[in-house]
């Protein structure tokens, strides 16, 4: 279902921050407090769109963006001036709270991370790949749009080439389906079968 049919659907911001690391890009993840929507997950930083954040005239990623900016501060207090767009992901019908979430890129600026003590528990720069990997071995807790976001962030080789790469949003409009091997999320040509660990992408 795209965005123009549910106008009043909540809507998200959250900025994945990018700093080059011996082993390639790192990303900045926080945990979650055990309570709330992602309980002891590890996500980026973010949150919904309040009304300091809109402006008359502005479209909804433009005021997703804003919040984004807007929470990676008061999260982790870091600043940061822009973010480029990079996806989209409109919430399956099922899910038990639907907020459409804008995902941002930004290379991460100098200065030491100040986590909230109500909203994160723990932060970590880490490789995507190494997030994953920590996620199959049941360490981490990733939801899909994290899990895919970061598999797709194991290609670029720099911060700069991620930055380049991005700019177009990528819609997800996430569909679920249970089946006997789990719990499977579609969308156009990504399938994700989360029945086991590790998890598994499927392009089509």
């Amino acid at each position: 279902m795209s965005a123009a049919a549910e106008p009043d659907l909540p809507v998200a911001g959250t900025v994945v921050l990018l700093r080059p690391g011996a082993s390639g890009i790192e990303v900045l993840l926080m945990r979650r407090p055990g309570r709330g929507l992602f309980a002891d997950a590890w996500v980026f930083p973010g949150g919904k769109v309040e009304d300091s954040d809109r402006q008359e005239g502005a479209t909804e990623q433009d005021d997703a963006r804003r919040a984004a900016i807007r929470e990676t501060r008061e999260e982790v207090g870091l600043e940061i001036d822009d973010a480029i767009v990079l996806s989209r992901w409109q919430p399956p019908a099922e899910a038990p709270v639907r907020i459409r979430t804008w995902f941002f890129l930004a290379a991460a600026p100098e200065g030491e991370l100040v986590p909230s003590a109500g909203e994160v528990v723990a932060t970590s720069w880490v490789t995507p790949a190494d997030a994953l990997a920590r996620h199959a071995t049941g360490e981490w807790v990733l939801f899909p749009p994290t899990w895919v976001t970061l598999q797709q962030l194991g290609a670029p080789a720099s911060v700069d080439s991620a930055l380049a790469a991005a700019g177009v949003a990528r819609y997800f409009a996430t569909r679920v389906h249970e089946t006997p091997q789990g719990t499977v999320f579609d969308w156009d040509d990504l399938r994700l079968e989360t029945g086991a660990l590790p998890w598994r992408l499927v392009e089509r």
